[in-house]
């Protein structure tokens, strides 16, 4: 019950009734004109909140280079390739009531030539963004009566890694089927299975051991919370004492990403009754018209270390001096609010951990980010990545790999299975994080291939 599959109902409608913020933010800024499921759970985080509400405002309403419709559609294909229903529900709304031609909700064959021509870029940017290149931005800039301009494209994959990064969120807060949703123009709403969301929640069927033990053994959740506190304690000392060499540092960041190989084994899903994923092919009829190759997904960055694939080095293109200007240069101002979200997300805190107050969770949260880009192949030169092993426990990683990569397959158990002395707000404030770092990773990898076709 709720807006939140995982979050007792309480929790987040104690929030809402004390801000009046909250509601004037919705009158302001939603372009559905009701307080959602997800608006209600970020509401959790106020001032995150703002900059969130504003800048998708911006992206769907304001000016800008592409039509509304094509907008609400764009989020539909982003959605579809995590099937996230919810989203799709909402996006199919809006499409119609912003003018959309119904039948292109028939399925992409139905769609002009160059909405469909996104397809290839949605499908890299949502599983393997290292994989685009100039010459996939190219392809779409030249195709004669069927071109994007920059600006449409920036617009468009502003709008892919928003819808993928926000699918992250729905599935990793548990976000719930809004109570009364408006079948649209006779449009069947798309449910994700026969079976509720509820049993997914409880995944009641996976019994895997390395969702439950983990590699400090099984501690009772108090003394997990005091280890956490303890380490972040040394690695501060630690860092004043000492700097890692370069050569540790790229050691370590190779060791993460070859260790990310492990964090989801293949048997974790595979222990779901077979019937469950029966079920999952038929269901996906509904969402897979928005879609080309739909079992097209993440694979691990490291796993493919025999091609040699770069590894994307931060600083050779950051957001804050290259991938920020050219998207305010190609859809104006849209990065000022992004860069208002990234910095706000990285850098909310409340100085608190569960009961502790006065916490620095600097290097906590700067560990959950970086773990994401690890995951993308991104890799920081000034950062020790052996915080990310010191600060993450396994059922974390766990968690965060799912959330992050396929956020589909998240499961009430691997979000109680972390933190568990935590609040709910502060786990909300993780799936923000990983939210935010996985949009950016994606905008880098296709920003750097946009300024490589102009050069």
């Amino acid at each position: 019950r709720g807006p939140s599959a995982f979050i007792p109902e309480k929790e987040v409608v104690q929030a809402n009734t004390v801000d009046e913020r909250t509601n004037f933010l919705v009158e302001e800024y939603s372009t559905s004109g009701r307080l959602d499921n997800i608006t209600q759970v970020m509401s959790l985080h106020t001032q995150y909140l703002e900059s969130f509400l504003r800048s998708q405002f911006y992206m769907l309403r304001m000016d800008g280079p592409l039509p509304l419709p094509h907008r609400h559609y764009i989020a539909i294909m982003a959605a579809a390739r995590h099937q996230c229903s919810y989203l799709i529900n909402m996006h199919v709304d809006e499409f119609l009531k912003t003018g959309g031609i119904a039948e292109w909700l028939n399925g992409l064959e139905y769609v002009p030539q160059r909405l469909k021509n996104l397809n290839e870029i949605n499908k890299l940017l949502a599983h393997r963004p290292w994989l685009i290149t100039k010459e996939h931005i190219q392809k779409l800039v030249k195709t004669g009566e069927n071109n994007w301009s920059l600006p449409e494209l920036v617009h468009a994959v502003v709008l892919l890694a928003h819808y993928h990064a926000l699918a992250s969120f729905v599935f990793g807060s548990g976000i719930n089927p809004e109570r009364d949703p408006e079948i649209s123009n006779g449009f069947r709403l798309i449910s994700v299975n026969n079976f509720c969301v509820c049993d997914l929640a409880n995944d009641n069927n996976i019994e895997n051991a390395s969702l439950t033990g983990n590699n400090f053994g099984i501690v009772d959740s108090l003394s997990e919370l005091e280890a956490l506190m303890d380490r972040m304690k040394r690695l501060r000392e630690e860092r004043e004492d000492e700097e890692a060499s370069q050569e540790e540092m790229t050691t370590c960041f190779e060791k993460e990403k070859k260790e990310s190989l492990f964090v989801v084994s293949g048997d974790t899903f595979h222990s779901f009754p077979h019937s469950d994923f029966e079920d999952d092919m038929i269901i996906t009829s509904d969402v897979s018209r928005y879609i080309e190759d739909p079992g097209f997904g993440y694979e691990d960055f490291a796993r493919r270390g025999e091609e040699h694939l770069p590894t994307f080095r931060a600083q050779d293109y950051t957001w804050e001096n290259h991938g920020f200007s050219l998207v305010n240069r190609l859809y104006s101002d849209i990065g000022h609010l992004l860069d208002e979200k990234f910095r706000m997300v990285y850098n909310l805190t409340y100085n608190t951990m569960a009961s502790h107050e006065d916490v620095d969770t600097t290097t906590l949260r700067r560990a959950l980010f970086n773990y994401v880009h690890c995951m993308f192949g991104i890799r920081y030169d000034d950062y020790d990545y052996g915080e990310v092993n010191q600060l993450l426990e396994r059922s974390l990683k766990v968690y965060i790999k799912t959330v992050t990569c396929y956020p589909e397959r998240t499961t009430k158990r691997m979000y109680d299975s972390y933190w568990r002395q935590f609040k709910h707000s502060e786990k909300v404030h993780v799936n923000l994080l990983l939210m935010e770092a996985r949009m950016q990773a994606e905008l880098l990898y296709a920003l750097r291939a946009i300024t490589r076709h102009l050069t």
